[in-house]
């Protein structure tokens, strides 16, 4: 997997969804980075997009690669200590939308511990003994009899590594276009993860008030 070359998406310029002097949130596309990866060739990413129009903005948490979708960057110091510590006390909200293979009905909570598959990182796996606590609350929406894909909601109540496409993939219902967990039939039904981050709430790092942000699926 890490042998593939980085071929990030064109420049097109910033996609902010607000902006104020404390935090900017943007929708990321997918196939960038987050931040930068090991090598000079895995230097364009989201952050350093950011950070040539917004030399303040600062990291606050990341999307896989190829998940596009809702991300937030605080702008100074202090606007990412607050933020993190939201991140990290789950005063934060967030949804996703994906497209899982087969049929998958009603809603769920998925409930496995993840741990990194050493030798086959940065693939994560299911570990009932060492694994580290990780929750996903699923909801099916619609399915594609054509396509034999489901439209899923996912709100993920922890923010493991890769959760919620190990979570589906445990259930049996790998996202469609997943390189790392997708079987081969599930992986040709999409040229991209099919998976967006959707919604995101949170409290303003100054002004504690509830921020609601919500960004439509490209698919």
């Amino acid at each position: 997997m890490s042998s593939m070359p980085y071929l990030p998406p064109p420049d097109a310029g910033l996609d902010i969804l607000y902006q104020d002097e404390s935090l900017l949130v943007l929708n990321k596309p997918a196939g960038l980075l987050s931040v930068p990866g090991r090598g000079e060739d895995k230097a364009d990413c989201l952050a350093s997009r950011v950070q040539a129009q917004f030399p303040d903005a600062l990291i606050v948490h990341r999307l896989d690669m190829s998940t596009s979708g809702i991300m937030v960057m605080a702008r100074g110091l202090p606007a990412q200590r607050a933020l993190s510590k939201a991140f990290e006390l789950r005063s934060t909200r967030k949804c996703y939308l994906a497209v899982v293979d087969g049929e998958l009905k009603g809603e769920g909570t998925v409930n496995f511990p993840l741990i990194t598959d050493w030798p086959n990182r940065p693939r994560q796996m299911v570990d009932h003994e060492l694994g580290k606590s990780a929750l996903t609350h699923w909801l099916a929406l619609e399915y594609a009899e054509m396509q034999d894909a489901t439209r899923v909601e996912l709100t993920p109540v922890t923010g493991r590594s890769h959760q919620l496409r190990v979570h589906m993939l445990a259930l049996g219902h790998p996202i469609l276009g997943d390189d790392l967990y997708a079987s081969p039939q599930a992986l040709t039904k999409s040229e991209r993860l099919l998976l967006h981050a959707c919604f995101l709430s949170l409290p303003h790092p100054v002004t504690q008030q509830q921020l609601t942000f919500t960004c439509a699926a490209p698919f």
